[in-house]
């Protein structure tokens, strides 16, 4: 996608596939990295006590125990970097001849994210029928 897009055009965040491997093989650790960071605690607490679902306010909360025990997504892992990101992308907002620019640039170079290329290039590379 940053390719196609431009690097002026798109914000990348979180882990490399690398740091993702190697974050699993050293034994990935969620909940230390969920006490490290006050903004993912406050963003699980509001998740996990019912501020999104006041209907059912335990809808939520075998999602974020989950991500407490087992953060195979490392979603955990990546949080501070996307909040980072977002801050940054919040930036980009306020200047509206920056968006209009980025949004118009992206949208002009997706093309080649269409499914009609996705699916031939899928059955060509992957299923081979071709």
């Amino acid at each position: 996608m940053l390719e196609n897009v431009g690097a002026d055009n798109i914000k990348i965040f979180g882990m490399t596939t690398e740091q993702v491997a190697k974050a699993r093989a050293d034994g990935h650790n969620p909940r230390a990295i969920i006490e490290g960071s006050r903004e993912l605690q406050q963003a699980l607490h509001a998740i996990g006590s019912g501020v999104f679902s006041p209907d059912d306010p335990g809808r939520f909360a075998s999602l974020v125990d989950g991500l407490y025990s087992h953060d195979w997504f490392m979603v955990a892992g990546d949080f501070d970097a996307y909040a980072i990101a977002q801050r940054e992308i919040d930036q980009i907002w306020t200047d509206e001849a920056s968006w209009y620019g980025k949004a118009i640039r992206n949208t002009a170079r997706m093309g080649w994210f269409s499914s009609d290329r996705t699916i031939r290039q899928y059955a060509s590379e992957i299923w081979k029928a071709g």
